[in-house]
Parts: C-alpha cells; sequence; structure tokens
C-alpha cells in the first residue's frame, strides 16, 4: 500500500546504518586474550621461519661457492629440513594446547548460565538458575557480569550455528541434537557484538545479537527486572496491546499477558533491547511499525509474515505498545 511505503524505506535505511559494525569496548575476555597471545607467537614464530628459509634458500642459489657446498651437506639438509621442523612444530603445538584460562574455569559452578538456542534467524536467550530452572527468556540480547564466569549451553534445532563474541571469547558450533557448552569471563563492562560465525540460511548474515557485560550489582538489578512480567497497558496503549493479542499472541509472548505463543522470540521487556530482528534494526517506534509492516523486505525468508495490509494508525499503535515493554 503507498500509505506504507515511508515506514518501510525509513526502517531499511535504518537498517543499512544499524548494519554498520559497532565498536564497544576494546577487547576484554581471559579467552580472547590467551587467543591474541596464541596469534601474536605464531605470526612471530612463522615470519622467522619463513625468513630464515628464505635466507637459505638465496645463499644456496646466489651465494658464495663455499658456502653452497656447506648447504649442500647431507647432515645439514636432515637437521634443518627434517629435524628443525618437528622440533618447533612440536614445541609450538604443545605451547598452544597448553592449559589456559578456559581450563582454570572448566571445574566449578559457573555464577551465571544461559541456555542459547540457534534460531532461523535469531536467537533465543533463556537464563536459568543453578538448577537449570527457567528464570525468564529474552532474544538476541545477552547481559554478562564482569568478572564472572558465565556457562553457555550451546543448542540448536535446525541446521549448524555457531556462537561467536569476537572481543570475549573463541566461536563454538552449535549442533542439533547436542549442547555444547562455552565458559566466557568478561574482564571490564562494555558493550559489545555476537555473530553467528557458520552459513545457516539466507539471513545468515543479519543473525547478530547484542552483548553487554554490567557491573555485578548492574546486573543483578537488571535479573530483577527481567524476571518481571510486562507493565500494564495505560489507556493510551490498550488499542495497540489489544491489535497485538489478537494478531501476534500466536507466535509471541508477553509474561503477564494472554499472550504465550512460543514459535518467536519473546517479546515481555523488548522495549529494553538494544535493536530488532537479531541486530537489523535499532529498537524505536519507526523501526517496529516499519518491521510489522515490512518484515519481509528487510530480512527477506524470516518466519515472520508482514503486516502491509494494516493502516499506519494501527501499526504504530502496535509498535507503541511494544516500545513501552521495557
Amino acid at each position: 500500500m503507498p500509505s506504507l511505503l515511508p515506514l518501510v524505506l525509513a526502517a531499511t535505511m535504518s537498517a543499512a546504518a544499524w548494519a554498520q559494525p559497532r565498536h564497544g569496548a576494546p577487547a576484554d575476555g581471559d579467552d580472547i586474550g590467551r587467543i591474541d597471545q596464541i596469534s601474536t607467537v605464531l605470526f612471530i614464530g612463522g615470519a622467522g621461519i619463513f625468513l630464515m628459509v628464505a635466507l637459505v634458500m638465496a645463499l644456496a642459489m646466489h651465494g658464495p661457492e663455499r658456502v653452497r657446498r656447506a648447504l649442500a651437506n647431507p647432515a645439514l639438509i636432515v637437521a634443518a629440513g627434517v629435524a628443525f621442523p618437528v622440533l618447533a612444530l612440536t614445541a609450538l603445538l604443545l605451547w598452544v594446547l597448553g592449559p589456559g584460562p578456559l581450563a582454570a574455569r572448566s571445574s566449578g559452578t559457573a555464577a551465571v548460565r544461559i541456555e542459547v538456542t540457534g534460531e532461523l534467524w535469531w536467537w533465543r536467550v533463556r537464563y536459568l538458575d543453578r538448577s537449570g530452572t527457567l528464570l525468564f527468556e529474552t532474544a538476541n540480547d545477552v547481559r554478562l557480569p564482569a568478572g564472572q564466569t558465565v556457562e553457555f549451553l550451546l543448542r540448536s534445532d535446525n541446521v549448524i550455528h555457531s556462537f561467536w563474541i569476537p572481543e570475549l571469547a573463541g566461536k563454538l558450533d552449535m549442533m542439533p541434537g547436542r549442547v555444547n557448552r562455552l565458559r566466557v569471563m568478561a574482564g571490564a563492562p562494555g558493550v559489545f557484538r555476537g555473530q553467528c560465525a557458520e552459513y545457516c540460511g539466507a539471513q545468515h548474515a543479519q543473525m547478530r545479537f547484542d552483548v553487554q557485560v554490567l557491573a555485578p550489582a548492574q546486573f543483578d538489578e537488571w535479573l530483577r527486572q527481567q524476571r518481571q512480567p510486562a507493565r500494564l497497558a495505560g489507556p493510551e496503549l490498550r488499542h495497540g496491546e489489544q491489535l497485538f493479542q489478537q494478531a501476534c499472541a500466536q507466535c509471541h509472548a508477553v509474561r503477564g499477558t494472554p499472550a504465550t505463543g512460543t514459535m518467536g522470540p519473546d517479546l515481555t521487556h523488548l522495549g529494553s533491547r538494544p535493536s530488532l530482528a537479531a541486530g537489523v534494526l535499532p529498537n524505536n517506534v519507526g523501526a517496529l511499525a516499519g518491521w510489522i509492516a515490512g518484515g519481509q523486505h528487510i530480512k527477506p525468508g524470516n518466519a515472520m509474515p508482514a503486516f502491509d495490509q494494516w493502516p499506519g494508525e494501527d501499526l504504530r499503535a502496535v509498535a507503541r505498545y511494544l516500545e513501552s515493554l521495557k
């Protein structure tokens, strides 16, 4: 419908801006520090060996005759071509496979347990207590306490995904039919971006998630707020709530209301999340309305149908209701 075109175009333009990489705090995790150390040592070691080989080749081809005869000695060939590579590569391998920060945290109970399921194409995030009981569910929004060990339980019910927070830890695949475990400790508060690192279909590149590392006291307060049901809609939001219950409650849940759908993301506190549609759009009323009306234009093939038959007034009413869920 012509009246919806500005909304869709605005949301699409916002998506283009939001899709640019965001730079949060500097990399600050035990595991990413170890990965950086390994990368540096292997690069320096490889560069040194390469330069040595290049020098020997240059001398063997263009050096003085006395040097070339010495390099042709069978004992030197065996030492430099067999013994040295075996010793050097074995030493590097043992060092790389040695115990790191993750090994030190592999035993004991993690302070926080988070179950993350890779969907098509978004992230279902469920916070669990120490016994494994569900505390609450969110989507595409991960919050961690600084300085505490967090255990991720990674699963998929469809295809292979790969969970990756580049600035905090290495990537780990999410395999259908099994649960993989990843332990992470962030050193200081910051804002980061996570990404699916395994091709999983048409919208793989637009399957991102937000990561916020909070001070422990802030994290505990966030947990308390997230466990609360959605706030009641005031009179000015009642029309949007009614439309949502009629059209969206079959797929989405809003705790404290009749909406109990499980096919799509839990929207109980949608208004407090930094982004929409797995990192594709910023979270504001205009982007919400554009996503509801033109989600198939913005992220083709996702499971949510486009409500482009709704008039602009209804779209804005639902968007304002969802934006109020904080």
